[in-house]
Protein backbone atom coordinates (compact mmCIF):
# COMPACT_ATOMS: atom_id res chain seq x y z
CA UNK A 1 0.00 0.00 0.00
CA UNK A 2 2.87 2.36 0.77
CA UNK A 3 4.45 1.66 -2.62
CA UNK A 4 1.14 2.18 -4.41
CA UNK A 5 0.47 5.51 -2.64
CA UNK A 6 3.91 6.84 -3.59
CA UNK A 7 3.45 5.77 -7.21
CA UNK A 8 -0.13 7.06 -7.29
CA UNK A 9 0.87 10.50 -6.06
CA UNK A 10 3.32 10.89 -8.95
CA UNK A 11 0.79 9.55 -11.45
CA UNK A 12 -1.91 11.90 -10.13
CA UNK A 13 0.42 14.87 -10.62
CA UNK A 14 1.18 13.66 -14.14
CA UNK A 15 -2.53 13.48 -14.94
CA UNK A 16 -2.91 17.05 -13.70
CA UNK A 17 0.09 18.29 -15.67
CA UNK A 18 -0.34 21.01 -18.28
CA UNK A 19 1.97 19.03 -20.57
CA UNK A 20 -0.26 16.94 -22.81
CA UNK A 21 2.29 14.16 -23.23
CA UNK A 22 2.85 13.84 -19.47
CA UNK A 23 -0.90 13.87 -18.81
CA UNK A 24 -1.45 11.23 -21.52
CA UNK A 25 1.19 8.94 -19.98
CA UNK A 26 -0.48 9.23 -16.58
CA UNK A 27 -3.93 8.51 -18.02
CA UNK A 28 -2.65 5.47 -19.95
CA UNK A 29 -1.02 4.14 -16.76
CA UNK A 30 -4.31 4.44 -14.87
CA UNK A 31 -6.26 2.94 -17.77
CA UNK A 32 -3.98 -0.10 -18.03
CA UNK A 33 -3.58 -1.05 -14.38
CA UNK A 34 -7.25 -0.49 -13.59
CA UNK A 35 -8.36 -2.40 -16.68
CA UNK A 36 -6.30 -5.59 -16.33
CA UNK A 37 -7.67 -7.99 -13.66
CA UNK A 38 -5.45 -8.37 -10.63
CA UNK A 39 -5.17 -12.14 -10.98
CA UNK A 40 -3.95 -11.73 -14.57
CA UNK A 41 -1.29 -9.27 -13.43
CA UNK A 42 -0.13 -11.69 -10.73
CA UNK A 43 0.18 -14.52 -13.27
CA UNK A 44 2.06 -12.29 -15.74
CA UNK A 45 4.65 -11.29 -13.18
CA UNK A 46 5.05 -14.86 -11.94
CA UNK A 47 5.55 -16.20 -15.47
CA UNK A 48 7.76 -13.36 -16.68
CA UNK A 49 10.63 -15.81 -17.10
CA UNK A 50 8.83 -17.26 -20.14
CA UNK A 51 9.46 -14.00 -22.04
CA UNK A 52 12.69 -12.94 -20.32
CA UNK A 53 14.69 -15.93 -19.02
CA UNK A 54 17.37 -13.60 -17.67
CA UNK A 55 17.28 -10.01 -16.43
CA UNK A 56 20.61 -8.18 -16.17
CA UNK A 57 22.41 -11.50 -16.40
CA UNK A 58 20.44 -13.08 -13.54
CA UNK A 59 17.89 -15.87 -13.75
CA UNK A 60 14.43 -14.30 -13.75
CA UNK A 61 12.99 -17.09 -11.60
CA UNK A 62 15.48 -16.20 -8.87
CA UNK A 63 14.62 -12.50 -9.03
CA UNK A 64 10.84 -12.87 -9.16
CA UNK A 65 9.57 -15.33 -6.59
CA UNK A 66 5.95 -15.81 -5.58
CA UNK A 67 6.30 -13.08 -2.97
CA UNK A 68 7.96 -10.62 -5.38
CA UNK A 69 5.39 -11.28 -8.12
CA UNK A 70 2.56 -10.67 -5.66
CA UNK A 71 4.22 -7.50 -4.35
CA UNK A 72 4.67 -6.05 -7.86
CA UNK A 73 1.17 -6.95 -9.01
CA UNK A 74 -0.63 -5.70 -5.90
CA UNK A 75 1.37 -2.46 -5.75
CA UNK A 76 0.96 -1.55 -9.42
CA UNK A 77 -2.71 -2.52 -9.61
CA UNK A 78 -3.56 -0.56 -6.48
CA UNK A 79 -1.60 2.49 -7.66
CA UNK A 80 -4.00 2.84 -10.60
CA UNK A 81 -6.96 3.18 -8.24
CA UNK A 82 -5.12 5.34 -5.73
CA UNK A 83 -4.01 7.75 -8.48
CA UNK A 84 -7.65 8.54 -9.22
CA UNK A 85 -8.44 8.95 -5.52
CA UNK A 86 -5.53 11.36 -5.03
CA UNK A 87 -6.42 13.24 -8.22
CA UNK A 88 -9.97 13.60 -6.93
CA UNK A 89 -8.62 14.93 -3.64
CA UNK A 90 -6.49 17.50 -5.46
CA UNK A 91 -9.46 18.60 -7.57
CA UNK A 92 -11.56 19.02 -4.41
CA UNK A 93 -9.32 21.90 -3.31
CA UNK A 94 -10.57 25.17 -4.72
CA UNK A 95 -8.31 26.57 -7.44
CA UNK A 96 -8.49 29.91 -5.68
CA UNK A 97 -6.38 28.44 -2.86
CA UNK A 98 -3.55 27.78 -5.30
CA UNK A 99 -3.88 31.24 -6.78
CA UNK A 100 -3.79 32.75 -3.29
CA UNK A 101 -0.60 30.85 -2.49
CA UNK A 102 1.06 32.03 -5.69
CA UNK A 103 -0.07 35.61 -5.06
CA UNK A 104 1.81 35.79 -1.72
CA UNK A 105 5.06 34.61 -3.29
CA UNK A 106 4.96 30.84 -2.84
CA UNK A 107 6.20 28.65 -5.66
CA UNK A 108 3.94 25.98 -7.14
CA UNK A 109 5.81 23.30 -5.20
CA UNK A 110 5.46 25.19 -1.92
CA UNK A 111 1.77 25.85 -2.63
CA UNK A 112 1.25 22.15 -3.27
CA UNK A 113 3.04 21.10 -0.08
CA UNK A 114 1.69 23.72 2.30
CA UNK A 115 -1.81 24.41 1.02
CA UNK A 116 -3.11 21.74 -1.36
CA UNK A 117 -1.76 18.49 0.12
CA UNK A 118 -2.90 19.11 3.74
CA UNK A 119 -6.46 19.65 2.49
CA UNK A 120 -6.20 16.73 0.08
CA UNK A 121 -5.21 14.27 2.83
CA UNK A 122 -8.39 14.96 4.76
CA UNK A 123 -10.47 14.13 1.67
CA UNK A 124 -8.64 10.97 0.57
CA UNK A 125 -8.32 9.22 3.96
CA UNK A 126 -11.77 7.51 3.88
CA UNK A 127 -11.42 6.07 0.34
CA UNK A 128 -7.77 5.18 1.00
CA UNK A 129 -8.79 3.21 4.09
CA UNK A 130 -11.38 1.42 2.01
CA UNK A 131 -8.78 0.60 -0.65
CA UNK A 132 -6.38 -0.68 1.99
CA UNK A 133 -8.99 -3.09 3.31
CA UNK A 134 -9.78 -4.20 -0.24
CA UNK A 135 -6.07 -4.73 -0.94
CA UNK A 136 -5.73 -6.74 2.25
CA UNK A 137 -8.44 -9.11 1.07
CA UNK A 138 -7.17 -9.13 -2.53
CA UNK A 139 -3.82 -10.45 -1.27
CA UNK A 140 -5.52 -13.87 -1.05
CA UNK A 141 -5.29 -14.02 -4.86
CA UNK A 142 -1.54 -14.53 -4.48
CA UNK A 143 -2.37 -18.08 -3.38
CA UNK A 144 -2.79 -18.88 -7.10
CA UNK A 145 1.02 -18.77 -7.44
CA UNK A 146 1.86 -20.08 -3.97
CA UNK A 147 2.90 -16.74 -2.51
CA UNK A 148 3.60 -15.99 1.13
CA UNK A 149 0.08 -14.85 1.96
CA UNK A 150 -2.33 -16.01 4.65
CA UNK A 151 -4.46 -18.20 2.39
CA UNK A 152 -1.43 -19.98 0.94
CA UNK A 153 -0.20 -20.87 4.42
CA UNK A 154 -3.69 -22.11 5.29
CA UNK A 155 -3.73 -24.33 2.20
CA UNK A 156 -0.32 -25.75 3.04
CA UNK A 157 -1.50 -26.73 6.52
CA UNK A 158 -4.83 -28.30 5.54
CA UNK A 159 -3.02 -30.11 2.72
CA UNK A 160 -1.22 -32.05 5.47
CA UNK A 161 -3.96 -32.62 8.05
CA UNK A 162 -7.01 -32.43 5.68
CA UNK A 163 -8.92 -30.15 8.11
CA UNK A 164 -10.08 -27.89 5.30
CA UNK A 165 -13.16 -26.17 6.71
CA UNK A 166 -11.80 -25.54 10.25
CA UNK A 167 -8.64 -23.97 8.85
CA UNK A 168 -10.61 -21.83 6.40
CA UNK A 169 -12.65 -20.61 9.36
CA UNK A 170 -9.39 -19.74 11.13
CA UNK A 171 -8.22 -17.82 8.03
CA UNK A 172 -11.57 -16.00 7.95
CA UNK A 173 -11.15 -14.99 11.58
CA UNK A 174 -7.67 -13.63 10.89
CA UNK A 175 -8.93 -11.60 7.91
CA UNK A 176 -11.70 -10.14 10.08
CA UNK A 177 -9.19 -9.26 12.82
CA UNK A 178 -6.87 -7.52 10.35
CA UNK A 179 -9.74 -5.63 8.74
CA UNK A 180 -10.98 -4.54 12.18
CA UNK A 181 -7.53 -3.22 13.11
CA UNK A 182 -7.36 -1.33 9.80
CA UNK A 183 -10.81 0.15 10.41
CA UNK A 184 -9.82 1.39 13.86
CA UNK A 185 -6.67 2.95 12.40
CA UNK A 186 -8.74 4.66 9.72
CA UNK A 187 -11.08 6.05 12.39
CA UNK A 188 -8.25 7.68 14.34
CA UNK A 189 -6.66 9.04 11.16
CA UNK A 190 -9.94 10.67 10.20
CA UNK A 191 -10.17 12.26 13.66
CA UNK A 192 -6.55 13.44 13.37
CA UNK A 193 -7.11 15.24 10.08
CA UNK A 194 -10.67 16.40 10.69
CA UNK A 195 -10.48 20.20 10.73
CA UNK A 196 -13.69 20.50 12.77
CA UNK A 197 -12.70 18.04 15.49
CA UNK A 198 -10.61 18.48 18.58
CA UNK A 199 -7.69 16.57 17.03
CA UNK A 200 -7.59 18.50 13.81
CA UNK A 201 -3.85 19.00 13.87
CA UNK A 202 -4.12 22.81 14.09
CA UNK A 203 -2.15 24.24 16.96
CA UNK A 204 -3.04 27.46 18.75
CA UNK A 205 -0.05 29.12 17.12
CA UNK A 206 -1.33 28.17 13.65
CA UNK A 207 -4.78 29.55 14.45
CA UNK A 208 -3.26 32.81 15.72
CA UNK A 209 -1.17 33.13 12.58
CA UNK A 210 -4.24 32.51 10.47
CA UNK A 211 -6.18 35.24 12.27
CA UNK A 212 -3.27 37.69 11.95
CA UNK A 213 -3.05 37.02 8.21
CA UNK A 214 -6.78 37.51 7.81
CA UNK A 215 -6.60 40.84 9.62
CA UNK A 216 -3.53 41.89 7.68
CA UNK A 217 -4.83 41.15 4.20
CA UNK A 218 -8.52 41.92 4.73
CA UNK A 219 -9.58 45.34 3.41
CA UNK A 220 -10.06 47.93 6.13
CA UNK A 221 -13.54 49.43 6.40
CA UNK A 222 -13.91 52.90 5.01
CA UNK A 223 -14.45 55.63 7.54
CA UNK A 224 -17.63 57.61 7.22
CA UNK A 225 -16.98 61.16 6.06
CA UNK A 226 -18.93 63.76 7.94
CA UNK A 227 -20.42 66.53 5.88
Amino acid sequence: MVISVVLAFGIALMCQSRNRFTAAVGQIYVWFFRGVPLLVQILIWFNLAVLYPTILGTDTNQLISGFTAGLFALSLAESGYMAEIIRGGILSVNKGQTDAGLSIGLTRGQTLRRIVIPQTIRVIIPPTGNQFIGLLKASSLVSAIGGSDLLTQTQLIYGQNFKIVPLLIVATAWYLILVSVASVGQYFLERRFNPDGAASGRSVRQLLKRNVLLQKFSPSPRKAVRP
